[in-house]
């Protein structure tokens, strides 16, 4: 069976500038590519890709689920560097634990950590 290596999701964000300075800043990601029209930009951080594209007439946020294996570290990183946390750190009722983090243009962020590394 052919294998999926990767996944990059887009996001619309309302203010690209302002979406870039946030992922850096409060996510610890790094903008590895701008388009020049300045309405696109993709950010890394730890091989994990996320497209930004600016949409201001965009009013439906998306969300997007990340994994981790640190979720405590990367909770107290997030709270220190001021990201807008909308949920600390809670186990769900079927053993994972997550938190959850808004952009500026109220995209969700959630970060799970599965309960296999609980174990």
């Amino acid at each position: 069976m052919a294998r999926i290596d990767r996944i990059a999701p887009e996001i619309p964000v309302v203010n690209l500038e302002e979406s870039l300075r946030y992922y850096e800043s409060k996510l610890g990601f790094e903008v590895v590519s701008e388009y020049p029209d300045g309405r696109y930009a993709i950010v890394e951080r730890d091989g994990v890709a996320i497209h930004l594209f600016e949409d201001e007439k965009r009013t439906q946020p998306v969300g997007v689920h990340m994994f981790t294996g640190e979720l405590d570290e990367l909770h107290d990183e997030f709270r220190r560097l001021g990201a807008s946390l909308t949920q600390g750190v809670e186990r769900k009722p079927w053993g994972n634990r997550d938190f959850r983090v808004v952009d500026p243009s109220g995209n969700e962020l959630k970060f799970t950590e599965p309960s296999s590394v609980l174990a």
